[in-house]
């Protein structure tokens, strides 16, 4: 009998709605060799995560195992997937297959980073294998909102596994391709050991809505629309992008892409073919020439998204193009849970300006990506598999997957971020638990989100931060009175004084009382005058600030 184990071990994406990493293993315990499906990143808020510009999954157990790392393949090209390759490759080291509109992405990534391109190897769709390891991958053809989605096929030793990535089943997906029921049962016909499925839209009880849907909507608003009409949605999602830019061209409207992101995303469309016929497009110099009623702005930043064009625009200018009273602005877009304050105080900007903003509150103009809880349990029905583990999620998410799978009768596991599934048996077990975490990409450099960087920053933003400066001479005394520099604290107190007159005062005071010995040790005079700044804001202000003592001793 042999004694090789099949692991599954979620390192981002369960337990969350983004950061996607999902190891999968096969071999001996404890020497598997590893397949890692997907290396993508989530987006810090400034109340959580201030100053930070990126977060990471928290590679460090697969690092330390890389040498078993035989490949990453990404489903996708959209951030939560894709978006940490450049970043963490170097620290894993492994070939990198996509398929071929995916892999664009992916290399301008690693160009990014100085990485060569012979590092990526694209994979045509199913029924075309590639042998990673131990393993036999395919890439599944499955529509989403973004080209070339694929759910990942992978064969072990141990039986197949279906990974579906993110996925929707839509007939009709306007760019990409459309869902097929039928290839999707040629993949399970010889059995299938795990779907491992997008959680995303389990809540949703209604079937999906094709994204050609939106299409007529769209087009009879933009023809009613008097003034300059501009719109928003995930640069990514290349079907609506050319959906808005064809309502525009049928009204009689140039076309103006705004935005890094739109541009590299169109620009990857046409080139690996999977745009076609995308209406002309104009530079923003040149739609200054245009009339305001015959242009039709497509711009990043639906998400509030403070550098990106929608944002610019709502503070006045971009490219030199402005929107005025009169206008139209359409969020083709939802909203992503904590985001909201940042697109409302994007939407009333433009209605201080005399904007009209409509957004997908009534259903028209916007349809998800996911698969919903009537489509889900299609994918179950197709595919048959022994076990569902749902992934992509938040953690009722995957609860609530995992009892629509069980209520009919099919066997699931729910395995947040860290907890590693033996799946050899015919029943899944737990076989241990990994530490995951967070990395942070902070300026320019990756932090651990335990290292205290984040938490400081977060508690001078709460508390304020005093410096206290003392110079002491040969003998330890104090040489003049201590000075304090304040930092996001009230200029005034209880007392109506100045704050750094009153705490400058009360330290001066300590000092003078201070014997010798306390005043030699600087572990203990550092947190004596810490305590005295601590405990004076509180008297005065009801805050204890955060404090940095600098002594400086004459010798």
């Amino acid at each position: 009998m042999s004694s090789d184990r099949l692991i599954y071990l979620p390192l981002g994406g369960a337990g969350e709605i983004g950061m996607n990493c999902y190891v999968y293993g096969y071999g001996p315990e404890g020497a598997e060799r590893f397949l890692l499906v997907d290396l993508g990143v989530t987006f810090p808020d400034m109340e959580t995560t201030p100053g930070v510009d990126l977060i990471l999954p928290d590679i460090a157990w697969l690092e330390e195992r890389r040498d078993r790392l035989d490949g990453i393949v990404i489903t996708h090209a959209h951030e939560d997937h894709v978006g940490a390759v450049g970043h963490l490759w170097s620290r894993l080291q492994a070939p990198v297959y996509a398929r071929a509109f995916t892999g664009h992405i992916a290399r301008l990534k690693m160009e990014e980073y100085g990485l060569a391109a012979d590092i990526l190897r694209i994979i045509e769709p199913y029924p075309q294998m590639a042998t990673v390891g131990p393993f036999q991958i395919g890439f599944i053809p499955v529509s989403h909102s973004i080209p070339e989605s694929s759910g990942i096929v992978i064969d072990t030793p141990a039986g197949r596994i279906v990974h579906t990535g993110d996925f929707k089943i839509d007939a009709t997906p306007v760019v990409g391709e459309a869902f097929d029921p039928a290839l999707w049962a040629e993949v399970a016909k010889p059995g299938v050991k795990a779907l491992v499925c997008d959680s995303t839209n389990v809540f949703s009880e209604h079937a999906g809505r094709s994204e050609a849907t939106v299409g007529p909507e769209i087009e009879k608003l933009v023809a009613s629309a008097p003034g300059l009409v501009a719109a928003t949605t995930f640069a990514s999602n290349i079907a609506r992008v050319k959906t808005l830019a064809e309502a525009g061209s049928r009204a009689g409207r140039s076309i103006v892409l705004l935005g890094r992101a739109m541009r590299r995303m169109v620009t990857a469309g046409i080139e690996t073919g999977v745009l076609t016929d995308f209406p002309k497009v104009v530079s923003p110099e040149e739609a200054q020439d245009i009339p305001r009623g015959n242009l039709m702005l497509l711009t990043t930043g639906s998400q509030g998204e403070h550098r990106a064009a929608t944002a610019q625009l709502s503070r006045g200018k971009y490219m030199g193009l402005t929107l005025k009273e009169g206008d139209l602005f359409l969020f083709s877009s939802k909203t992503i849970p904590g985001n909201e304050r940042s697109v409302a105080r994007i939407v009333n900007a433009f209605s201080e300006m005399g904007v009209d903003v409509v957004d997908d509150s009534s259903g028209l103009y916007h349809v998800s990506g996911h698969a919903n809880r009537p489509d889900l349990m299609q994918m179950h029905t197709v595919v048959d598999p022994a076990v569902v583990i749902p992934m992509h999620g938040e953690h009722r998410h995957l609860r609530a997957h995992a009892k629509l799978a069980e209520d009919s009768g099919r066997r699931a596991v729910i395995a947040p971020n860290g907890t590693m599934i033996d799946l050899t048996g015919k029943v899944p077990k737990i076989a241990e638990f990994v530490e995951t975490g967070r990395t942070y990409i902070d300026g320019s450099v990756q932090i651990g989100a335990m290292d205290g960087v984040v938490r400081d920053r977060l508690r001078m933003a709460m508390n304020g931060h005093v410096v206290v400066t003392v110079i002491l001479d040969e003998e330890d005394a104090p040489l003049g009175e201590p000075w304090c520099e304040v930092m996001g604290l009230p200029p005034t107190g209880r007392s109506k004084a100045p704050l750094i007159d009153v705490l400058e005062a009360d330290l001066d005071q300590f000092l003078g009382r201070a014997d010798r010995k306390t005043r030699r040790d600087d572990d203990k005079l550092d947190e004596a005058l810490r305590r005295v700044v601590r405990q004076t804001a509180n008297d005065e202000i009801g805050k204890k600030p955060e404090v940095t003592v600098v002594v400086s001793r004459l010798s």
